[in-house]
């Protein structure tokens, strides 16, 4: 059977089905039993690619590592850099998910490319969203409500992405400061025009990748000193979660702050991204206290590697179940896998 009509077998029998792509983020969902599994391995390769438009088209289970070794080739890349974690991650999971690696801030977040998709929704049918170039993704952008979706609104069978061309020229700094120091150079630093596409602080040190043309490259490497990254692989490390940091045995907390924030006073080990925006937190406080220090200043905390889902808001949860209602009216795809209730 395929996978429309098992969804509308499902949808018939008020039926639940778990979505399932390549299993490389499955720690961000619950658990389940293994049965009722919908798994997108079947919808696998690449449909369409036209580097010169910068779009490419393919199966919601295509290795993602298979779609970035072909951008390669047209010197080309999936500019929010969407992390792995394992190599049977799958460009639909990549979306499902909306995860985004550590150049979010300065070339946008996994959404901002999503140009169309083709979705069966919890009732069985197949609509198609967007296009394939920007002029054609018009009126409700419903595409994008499927990234970070988790599946919730219905199976991704093929998605649109936006590439871009990969930098000029690349250069990976490093300078040893502590972690107030830090963010005031990256707010001071956000004001001016530089090709910034990742800032982190770990270990008393801030990490900074610059990329663009070699003008403007060199320039900033000028302007902002330091030395030379000695960990050739460290963005890689960081977008993979690969650092000793995450390692550790306590829970891990993901902040998400303005970014302009300066230090919080928190209890436990941090690591910053997203120049500040994104703080991993290593702490074993309970989710209440961390939650009012994140609100307090202005952002919020969610559990990470342990899947503990947190109610939303009444009027962001009321919106929610307005478009779960609209997109699976019986509740059948991947319920609880967001958000409780959902």
């Amino acid at each position: 059977m395929n996978h429309q009509k098992r969804i509308q077998q499902a949808f018939r029998d008020r039926t639940p089905l778990y979505i399932r792509g390549g299993d490389s983020k499955s720690f961000l969902t619950s658990a389940t039993n293994g049965k009722n599994m919908l798994r997108t391995g079947p919808l696998d390769g690449v449909l369409d690619y036209q580097p010169e438009e910068l779009f490419i088209r393919a199966r919601a289970g295509t290795p993602l590592r298979d779609i970035e070794a072909l951008l390669l080739e047209q010197r080309q890349m999936l500019a929010f850099e969407p992390p792995h974690f394992s190599p049977r991650a799958t460009l639909g999971g990549a979306i499902a998910t909306g995860l985004s690696g550590p150049s979010r801030p300065w070339r946008g977040a996994a959404r901002d490319f999503i140009l169309g998709c083709v979705l069966i929704n919890g009732r069985g049918e197949r609509l198609r969203f967007g296009g394939e170039v920007i002029k054609n993704v018009a009126g409700y952008d419903v595409s994008r409500l499927q990234c970070g979706a988790f599946g919730t609104l219905g199976l991704l069978e093929e998605i649109s992405i936006k590439t871009l061309p990969m930098p000029e020229e690349e250069v990976c700094l490093t300078m040893e400061l502590n972690q107030a120091e830090a963010l005031e150079k990256l707010r001071q630093w956000n004001r001016l025009p530089l090709p910034l596409t990742g800032a982190a602080w770990y270990q008393g040190r801030l990490h900074i990748r610059l990329g663009g043309n070699s003008s403007a490259v060199t320039g900033a490497r000028r302007a902002l000193g330091g030395e030379e990254e000695s960990d050739a692989e460290f963005w890689l490390k960081l977008k993979e979660q690969q650092l000793d940091f995450f390692d550790a045995d306590l829970p891990l907390w993901r902040l998400s702050l303005p970014r302009d924030r300066g230090p919080l006073e928190l209890p436990g080990d941090m690591l910053l991204d997203w120049g500040g925006a994104q703080r991993w937190l290593l702490s074993d406080r309970p989710y209440e206290q961390l939650s009012a220090l994140a609100a307090e200043a202005g952002g919020h905390v969610a559990a990470w590697h342990t899947h503990a889902p947190h109610p939303l808001p009444p009027g962001l949860m009321r919106l929610h179940r307005r478009l779960k209602q609209a997109f699976d009216p019986a509740g059948i795809l991947n319920p609880g896998q967001l958000v409780p209730g959902i």
